[in-house]
């Protein structure tokens, strides 16, 4: 049953509001304490809210898109009343006092949040193996990272914890984690979605976005969460519309024309290239046309983005001052936090922001226009997620190895355009994720790709 067929059956009164978050409770009570996916559940709040929810059904009244189904919130998007640590000891007893404006749009529409989910300290990972909280183990691979940083709302939904979840993403931390834990994963084209509210790790890269089991999830979180916010400075006035999309889907594929980048596949595992080269021969039997394409500046992907990354961290990171709440980030955060505070604040000094930072927007500039031609030619491209599998949980690796998971990720962000992952397949049990990319605001289009790639067998 996919997440549509739920909805109907909730708001048909098949399956009531309470039943359908009273087994999500009892599933976190049996698997948290392994997995770590949850930070705070507040439980007694979930069962008053669906309970109302099912006396309103039960009367015949209207209820939202997303009445009766059960959320988790990565820990780094305001929500009142909840802690809202970003997985930091900086933050450890800050108390949300204001809803982000997604969350204001799932109540909206009677989603039911069950609480926050692990991350990797303030984003600033690719493993979720740098929280304050502890790690979080991947339900999808036990003992392998779940991907980061937002590992704790993959993982949730991994191990059928909750329907829905929401993290967000700066260089891959939806979509990384939602190829490691074999679920789907979705970062909108830039502006589509609102960032007011959240714990931004660079404000020009980063963008909340949805996790779920199936397509229509992920059609019915966007379609309650995307929409012009006057309080953000970045969102779009005109936003694609998700109502709908997929469903009749069978035929997608017919007349799709799909890049295929060689140099995606060059830096991926040979194993992991094999997988996503057989996804793309079905989709080709089921009437996509294949181009190879060639894109010429990958290695300027990664040292671009951290560039960016590490200046905007910084700037981000001085109000955590410890003056008004919390305490001085730099005196309690972890390795990674620290190194990229160090790096930032050296880059951004006056005499090496040029030789730098600006070489690095130009940089942007460069790959944006790169990859939007690409795009020119075809519906979209299609790679793997993550070029490697998953390491162990607790093996030691450098920073350069780490922030290696990225390579194939990045790219969205800094050209702004949408992106999802999706399950391709498995290498000895461990899941394998492939990557759909788009032009800008062809949202809709790269979910409705999905779900044709769902039917796949």
């Amino acid at each position: 049953m996919n997440i549509i067929d739920k909805s109907k059956l909730i708001k048909n009164h098949e399956l009531t509001a309470l039943e359908n978050v009273e087994s999500y409770l009892k599933t976190i009570k049996n698997k948290n304490n392994k997995i770590n996916a949850f930070l705070e559940v507040k439980e007694d709040e979930a069962i008053q809210q669906a309970e109302k929810i099912d006396k309103r059904i039960k009367k015949g009244e209207k209820v939202g898109k997303l009445a009766g189904l059960a959320i988790g919130v990565k820990t780094n998007i305001n929500i009142e009343d909840f802690i809202i640590s970003a997985a930091s000891k900086t933050l450890e007893n800050y108390n949300g006092s204001y809803n982000a404006t997604v969350i204001d749009r799932i109540k909206a529409e009677d989603g039911i949040i069950l609480g926050t989910t692990n991350m990797d300290e303030f984003a600033a990972g690719s493993s979720t193996e740098t929280s304050y909280f502890g790690v979080t183990d991947n339900p999808a691979a036990p003992g392998r990272i779940p991907g980061g940083s937002s590992g704790g709302s993959a993982a949730a939904i991994a191990a059928e914890m909750c329907d829905l979840s929401l993290g967000s993403d700066t260089g891959g931390s939806i979509r990384n984690p939602a190829s490691h834990c074999g679920v789907m994963g979705f970062k909108s084209t830039y502006g589509v979605v609102s960032r007011q509210g959240l714990l931004d790790l660079a404000m020009s890269l980063e963008q909340i976005g949805p996790f779920a089991n199936d397509a229509s999830g992920i059609a019915l979180m966007l379609d309650s969460i995307v929409g012009y916010d006057p309080r953000e400075c970045t969102s779009l006035k005109d936003t694609p519309s998700f109502e709908g999309i997929t469903e009749n889907t069978q035929d997608i594929m017919k007349g799709m024309k799909l890049g295929v980048v060689k140099e995606f596949f060059d830096v991926s595992d040979d194993k992991i290239s094999k997988i996503v080269e057989e996804r793309i021969d079905k989709m080709a039997e089921m009437g996509a046309e294949v181009v190879e394409l060639s894109f010429k500046y990958l290695d300027l992907c990664i040292p671009t983005y951290y560039l960016i990354n590490y200046v905007e961290f910084f700037s981000a990171t001085r109000k955590y001052d410890g003056r008004k709440y919390g305490y001085r980030i730099e005196e309690v955060c972890g390795d990674e936090v620290l190194r990229r505070i160090h790096i930032g604040s050296y880059i951004s000094q006056k005499e090496y922001s040029g030789k730098y930072y600006k070489k690095a927007l130009q940089a942007r500039s460069l790959i944006r226009r790169e990859i939007t031609g690409l795009l020119d030619g075809v519906d979209a491209l299609i790679s793997p997620t993550v070029p490697k599998l998953p390491h162990k949980l607790g093996e030691s690796l450098d920073p350069m190895d780490m922030y290696a998971y990225d390579v194939l990720t990045v790219i969205a962000n800094l050209a702004g355009i949408p992106a999802g992952s999706m399950k391709a397949g498995e290498i000895d049990g461990i899941p394998v994720g492939l990557q759909i990319q788009g032009k800008p605001l062809d949202d809709a289009k790269i979910i409705q790709l999905m779900a044709g790639i769902e039917q796949i067998q």
